[in-house]
């Protein structure tokens, strides 16, 4: 015998036997395994299960027989067999680098091992733990085989309605409809014994059919023309279909009916979020003396669920006039409560927020829904945080000019901030949302360029004008004889004195105690700065801000330039109210007063297609007219409370045009489809020749 036969043959059967056992151990765990993923995921997924445990089986068994090595023969050898003397070791030890004694003894123990057969290495495991393994996996196998499956709901077809069986005619004869919705919702998957149903947006529709006797082929056919095959399985037939829309649907089998009834699956449209302010009470709030921080509770509710996290927007504005800075900052919310249901608490360090001085701390929380792979993003409402500017000491003339309310302006940077933010807001607004806040921030800048304004002696309302605040005159016309009638008489104005002539026809503006006297090269940064403000203006009313931007930069530049200038002189004035022309008051003079008669609202003219349709309807041969209701249908669908009803009656008639009751349901459909006209003022009528004489002879 070799010295090595021990290694390669004693050893060999040690490690076949280990695999085998090792095998007979982990394959019911596998059995288990795949007969879970066969419930829960179907066939695909239950064999790659099987194909991967089956791979870490073989892995494992293989690396747990590698202990059966040289090491392990030897102290198996010197157990077995006594007569080895535990001098096994030197069967495998280099003879060179023996002495002579040991080579001796190594080959005794050689002769007597080879005399014997070899002995049996391999300790034999214990049966019991696979016995009791397999067991519990057959029940284990048998119990998901039996249990209701809650996730794919099965169970026996319900029987289909589908009118008297003729022989050799396809009909379907048992149906179910699987639903499973998203898993976002939460919501359990369910199986229902009907073909209509009410499913959330997203959710996968599976179709069971049965059909008597079974037909060639089948399919679900949509009434806008698309088709999803019915696949044969067995005595079944399947198919499955993700909700994206609403839709009205027939099954249609090759060979039978020619049109068999519809069927209707409503979608229902996940909603955003809903967030409401619980704490502070008000969105505007008056800082407290001595209050370095602020607390804020928000509410945020959702039909499917809410995000834990939320994220809130803080932003610190501080200044007065364009010398405002800004600062921003956003800081996740971690919200408790029920998901549907979510309260989001914080509370902000004043201090560690920057907002040390007087201006404004807002605070607008976002939070999202559950919806996957694109939640809803919602922004809730604005709270601001106000701190006063601190109150001090006044006398003299400030005291005198001092307002009893401050007039808000919104500053140059605030507008170029605003116009920024509708470009960059996604999705776009509609068109005539997105004119009235063009519009919106074009009066902020007409506002701003006035107050501008009166630092170049212009009017407030931007031209001169005739009328004064104590008349009812409209704007334009000419005053009254008697408009000046309070104010002290002016002498003639004199050849060559040009002050005089304006004095006399006009308003001056450059007196030293009422305007503002500013050097020329200031007055002209101030010129240009207004100049941008209107051309920025201009381009907001044509609800273009995109071209506005430039303009509006360049006012900004012009408005800093304008307050570093070295020497500006402002006048201090005080409050001047419009006098009261006292030889008026109480008099009931009506004679400047203009009419101002309502003017009649012309009604907006409506699409009459569906109107001359309804109409219409009467006729028997109306397909060109149903033709055109299907296409004012298809561009209308957003304008009609149920299109699916009105595009279901429109195609009954089409297939039955003799049928008077579908007649009646389509014009009761579409009746409730109109569009209303707009309302407006009509003349009233002025009635005939006695009631105008009646109407005459009123006092």
């Amino acid at each position: 015998m070799s010295l090595e036969t021990p290694v390669t043959e004693w050893a060999k059967p040690a490690r076949t036997r280990s695999i085998r056992d090792d095998l007979l151990l982990g394959t019911p765990i596998v059995l288990v395994i795949a007969a879970l993923g066969w419930r829960l995921a179907g066939p695909a997924t239950s064999v790659g299960l099987a194909l991967l445990g089956a791979i870490a089986i073989v892995l494992i068994a293989r690396s747990r027989a590698r202990r059966y090595d040289r090491r392990w023969l030897i102290a198996a050898i010197d157990a077995a067999r006594r007569d080895a003397e535990d001098s096994s070791d030197l069967l495998f030890a280099d003879p060179a680098a023996l002495t002579s004694f040991q080579r001796l003894q190594r080959a005794r123990v050689a002769a007597r091992l080879a005399a014997e057969p070899a002995p049996d290495l391999y300790r034999a495991r214990s049966h019991r733990m696979a016995i009791a393994l397999w067991i519990v996996a057959a029940a284990a196998i048998a119990a998901i085989a039996l249990w209701p499956d809650r996730n794919t709901p099965g169970g026996p077809l319900s029987p289909a309605n589908e009118g008297a069986a003729r022989p050799g005619i396809p009909a379907l004869r048992a149906q179910r409809l699987t639903i499973v919705p998203p898993a976002y919702t939460g919501l359990p998957a369910r199986a229902l014994g009907t073909l209509d149903a009410r499913v959330p947006a997203g959710s996968r529709l599976e179709w069971t059919l049965a059909f008597t006797p079974d037909p060639v082929a089948a399919s679900l056919v949509v009434l806008d023309g698309t088709r999803t095959p019915l696949t044969r399985s067995s005595a079944t037939w399947t198919a499955t279909r993700i909700a994206d829309r609403a839709f009205l649907y027939r099954v249609v089998a090759q060979g039978g009916q020619p049109v068999p009834p519809l069927h209707r699956i409503d979608m229902v449209v996940d909603q955003p979020p809903r967030i409401r302010l619980v704490s502070p009470a008000e969105t505007l709030v008056q800082m407290s003396p001595g209050q370095r921080s602020w607390s804020l509770t928000f509410e945020a509710s959702d039909d499917y669920g809410v995000q834990p996290v939320a994220s809130l927007r803080i932003v610190v504005a501080q200044g007065e006039g364009e010398n405002v800075r800004f600062s921003e900052r956003i800081v996740p919310v971690r919200a408790t409560g029920d998901p549907r249901r979510r309260i989001f608490a914080t509370t902000i360090a004043l201090g560690g927020a920057g907002f040390t001085e007087p201006g404004d701390l807002v605070a607008q929380l976002t939070v999202a829904d559950a919806r996957m792979p694109s939640p809803h993003r919602v922004v809730g409402p604005g709270v601001i945080l106000r701190r006063p500017p601190a109150s001090g000491a006044e006398s003299g003339l400030e005291a005198m000019t001092r307002r009893t309310m401050p007039a808000y302006f919104s500053s140059q940077r605030q507008v170029i901030i605003d116009a920024e933010a509708l470009l960059a807001e996604r999705p776009r607004p509609a068109p005539d949302r997105f004119l009235a806040r063009s519009n919106t921030i074009a009066d902020d800048q007409r506002l701003l360029r006035m107050r501008y304004g009166q630092f170049m002696g212009e009017e407030v309302g931007g031209g001169a004008t005739a009328a004064m605040p104590t008349s009812d005159a409209e704007d334009g016309t000419a005053p009254t004889a008697d408009q000046h009638a309070g104010e002290p008489p002016t002498a003639a104005p004199q050849f060559g004195q040009d002050s005089a002539i304006v004095e006399t026809y006009g308003h001056t503006h450059d007196e030293s105690e009422a305007a503002t006297l500013l050097d020329p090269g200031t007055r002209a940064t101030l010129r240009q700065a207004l100049d941008n403000m209107r051309q920025s203006e201009t381009a907001l009313r044509l609800s273009e801000p995109r071209r506005a931007l430039p303009f509006a930069y360049k006012a900004l530049r012009f408005i800093k330039q304008v307050q570093q200038a070295t020497r500006i002189f402002l006048a201090r004035t005080g409050s001047q109210l419009p006098p009261v022309d006292l030889a008026r008051r109480l008099t009931g003079d009506r004679a400047d007063m203009a009419a101002r008669g309502l003017a009649s609202t012309a009604a907006a003219p409506v699409d009459a297609t569906a109107s001359a349709i309804w109409a219409a309807l009467d006729a028997r041969n109306d397909a060109g007219g149903l033709d055109a209701l299907a296409r004012w249908l298809r561009a209308n669908q957003a304008r009609v409370p149920d299109p699916l009803a009105l595009a279901a009656a429109i195609d009954t008639l089409r297939r039955d045009p003799a049928c008077a009751a579908c007649r009646e349901k389509l014009r009761g459909t579409l009746w409730s489809a109109l569009p209303r006209p707009a309302p407006g003022l009509t003349r009233r009528h002025a009635g005939d020749a006695i009631g105008r004489r009646y109407l005459d002879a009123l006092p």
